[in-house]
């Protein structure tokens, strides 16, 4: 925490009012918690914290640790997500030299148990969790070829980038245009799985100079079949077919 700078950030972006304990204080004990015993904010609060060395490390007692005030010290750091987001980007880019050249886009979704009536994003939507039953949220993470954290958004419960999705909503337009309106427009390339394939989405993706690698689903490449199968190709990586390259001797003899 303190090679990235996190308790000065927080101390600077959530600033003490009346509160008891500092919501800066809480976020790092919610940090040190997770990394240690990666559990929810009840388990944290009921078992963790007082079995661990956080009770002396940050002087806090047990009895000042509970769920609803970890829940609260979480709405404080959600409020300044994009903060915090740009923050570790610069911080990890330093850190590790990291270019953010290729940036790489997938959604996945947690769902509710129960009505989730407080939560407006709570929605029922294709459920990776085979649990359709449920309300859920849909989360769209863009990460760094080496695996860094680029930032990250909530969407409904309901959105989906497939042609076929729930109310043909999309993501890849809010994550592209927000990524781009934090960080700028710089030579970056995209890579996203078939299922963000969409006219809108290729369209969005070809404009304005932006580069892209997206899947392609099987019924469109047998429309291409012919020309695939044509020409020189070589298999670039055994076993696997995924990864082939077109006039790989010809680019060697060159």
């Amino acid at each position: 925490m303190r090679k990235l700078g996190l308790p000065e950030l927080f101390e600077r972006l959530i600033p003490k009012t009346h509160e008891k304990i500092r919501w800066s204080t809480l976020a790092e004990v919610l940090i040190v918690s997770r990394f240690c015993e990666p559990t929810s904010e009840l388990f944290i609060a009921e078992q963790f914290y007082r079995q661990s060395a956080l009770v002396d490390l940050f002087g806090i007692s047990e009895g000042d640790i509970y769920d609803n005030r970890l829940y609260r010290a979480l709405d404080k750091l959600v409020e300044q997500k994009d903060k915090i987001q740009e923050h570790l980007k610069n911080r990890l880019g330093v850190l590790f030299d990291l270019k953010y050249d290729i940036l790489l886009y997938d959604v996945t979704s947690t769902y509710f148990e129960g009505e989730a009536a407080a939560n407006p994003k709570a929605a029922r939507g294709y459920s990776r969790d085979s649990r359709p039953d449920c309300k859920q949220v849909c989360i769209g993470l863009v990460v760094t070829k080496e695996g860094f954290p680029f930032g990250y958004e909530i969407f409904e419960g309901n959105k989906h980038d497939s042609p076929n999705g729930c109310l043909r909503q999309k993501t890849v337009d809010t994550i592209v245009e927000k990524m781009e309106s934090m960080y700028g427009k710089s030579d970056r390339i995209w890579i996203m799985d078939r299922g963000m394939i969409s006219p809108d989405n290729l369209e969005l993706l070809s404009s304005e100079g932006r580069r892209y690698i997206i899947g392609t689903p099987k019924a469109q490449l047998r429309r291409f079949e012919k020309e695939l199968l044509s020409g020189d190709w070589q298999k670039v990586r055994v076993p696997s077919e995924l990864f082939m390259c077109r006039d790989a001797a010809r680019r060697q003899r060159s």
